[in-house]
C-alpha cells in the first residue's frame, strides 16, 4: 500500500509539474535587432528579425530553454530575411508555453511572413524541431533545417521515466514522427555526436521515418547537445544548407 501510495504521489507530481520541467523561459534582454510583434489568441509573440529586405525568408523555432537572440550571430550571415520567435512567455512574448499554443503562433508567424517574402525556410532546434515540422507539414516550406531533433517528446519522456504511461501523462506529446508524410520541403537533420539529452536513436527514428531522397543528415564530431553551434562543421552545414544557386 505504501509503494502505491508513493507511485501515485509522485506520478501526480509529474503531471503537476511537468511543463516546468519542459519549457525554461528566458528573460528578455535588451538588443539592437527589430523586434516585430504579432498578436494571436491574445498573446502577443516578439520576434527578432534580420535582414529584413531579402526576399527569402528563415523562421526560426529555438530550443528549451534557449534565448534566440544568441543564435542571431549564427544566422544573420544567411542571405535570407530571418524571423527568431520567441515563444509564449520567452523573451519578452506574453503567455505561457504549451504544444497547441505554439502551434498555433507558428501558423501565424508563418502568414504574417508570407507577406513580405516569395519562399518560407524553417528551421527548428530541439525543442524547436517539434514546432517546425508542424509547421512544415501544415504549409509549404522550401527548406526544413532540424538541429537536434527527436521523434516525440512522449516517447524521449517514457524512456526518463519507465514506470509511468506517457501516453497518459504527458499533454505535450510533440509527435514529429507523426507527421513525416506531409512534409515535402527538402529536409536536413544535424546530429551532435555527443548529444546527452536527445538520444541518437530517437533522432534517426525521425530521420529514417523520410523517404531517403528527401533528407540529408549530418552528424556533428565532438559535440554535445548545448554547444553543437559552437562547431565550425555546424555553420558549413548551415551554410550548404541555405546556399543559394545562382
Amino acid at each position: 500500500m505504501i509503494v502505491l501510495q508513493i507511485y501515485i504521489i509522485i506520478g501526480l507530481f509529474l503531471y503537476l509539474r511537468q511543463r516546468k520541467m519542459i519549457y525554461f523561459p528566458p528573460e528578455k534582454e535588451n538588443h539592437n535587432f527589430l523586434v516585430e510583434t504579432l498578436e494571436n489568441e491574445g498573446e502577443s509573440i516578439d520576434i527578432i528579425v534580420l535582414n529584413k529586405g531579402q526576399q527569402e525568408a528563415i523562421i526560426y523555432f529555438g530550443g528549451n530553454a534557449e534565448n534566440v537572440l544568441y543564435s542571431a550571430i549564427d544566422y544573420k550571415q544567411l542571405d535570407y530575411a530571418l524571423y527568431l520567435v520567441n515563444y509564449r512567455g520567452y523573451g519578452g512574448s506574453t503567455g505561457k508555453p504549451t504544444e497547441q499554443g505554439l502551434y498555433s503562433d507558428a501558423i501565424e508567424i508563418y502568414d504574417h511572413v508570407a507577406q513580405s517574402h516569395t519562399n518560407i525556410s524553417v528551421v527548428g532546434r530541439s525543442l524547436g524541431t517539434g514546432v517546425a515540422t508542424y509547421l512544415a507539414s501544415k504549409k509549404d516550406v522550401e527548406k526544413l533545417m532540424l538541429i537536434t531533433p527527436f521523434d516525440s517528446m512522449q516517447s524521449i519522456a517514457q524512456k526518463q521515466f519507465r514506470l509511468y504511461p506517457a501516453f497518459i501523462i504527458l499533454k505535450d506529446k510533440y509527435r514529429s514522427i507523426d507527421r513525416v508524410d506531409k512534409i515535402k520541403a527538402e529536409t536536413t537533420v544535424l546530429i551532435a555526436e555527443n548529444d546527452q539529452i536527445i538520444p541518437y536513436k530517437n533522432s534517426m527514428n525521425l530521420v529514417n521515418a523520410f523517404p531517403e531522397q528527401q533528407i540529408t543528415t549530418k552528424i556533428i564530431s565532438n559535440r554535445g547537445h548545448n554547444d553543437i553551434s559552437s562547431s565550425t562543421e555546424f555553420i558549413d552545414a548551415l551554410n550548404s544548407c541555405f546556399e543559394k544557386k545562382h
